[in-house]
């Protein structure tokens, strides 16, 4: 389970050191002013997306309908995250937060320097490995 773990975690690093000039968000897809979404990978089981995220700005309450789950992960700065009906909570730098699919959530940079959240999304029809015993 802990290599897992540190396999999961090299990756996203990795992912994180792709250069994002090829990978500009579409425009008007940004309704959120400060928080811009850049889509790393996109394949028929599984989206990657890099989340930038200015002092201040808020991305406002949402739900992904079309995955089956997802994982929130703050990669720097200083993030308030919401999930459902849950108290506001500080999402902290490394820590994965788990969402299954429609899960009403938002967040928004409570620091005063850029932000940064990895999201993994795990898309209805993906297939999941069984553990080897």
């Amino acid at each position: 389970m802990r290599m897992r773990t540190v396999v999961s975690l090299l990756t996203l690093a990795l992912l994180y050191l792709i250069p994002a000039s090829a990978q500009e968000p579409k425009a008007g897809k940004n309704a959120n002013p400060g928080v811009n979404p850049v889509r790393l990978m996109d394949r028929q089981e599984v989206r990657v997306t890099r989340v930038e995220i200015q002092p201040g700005a808020v991305r406002s309450v949402h739900q992904h309908d079309d995955v089956r789950f997802h994982l929130f992960i703050p990669l720097a700065g200083k993030i308030e995250l919401t999930i459902g009906s849950a108290k506001p909570v500080e999402a902290m730098v490394g820590q994965s937060y788990f969402m299954e699919k429609g899960t009403p959530h938002g967040f928004r940079n409570t620091g005063s320097t850029l932000a940064m959240v990895m999201e993994v999304f795990v898309k209805d029809g993906a297939t999941v490995a069984q553990n080897a015993r």
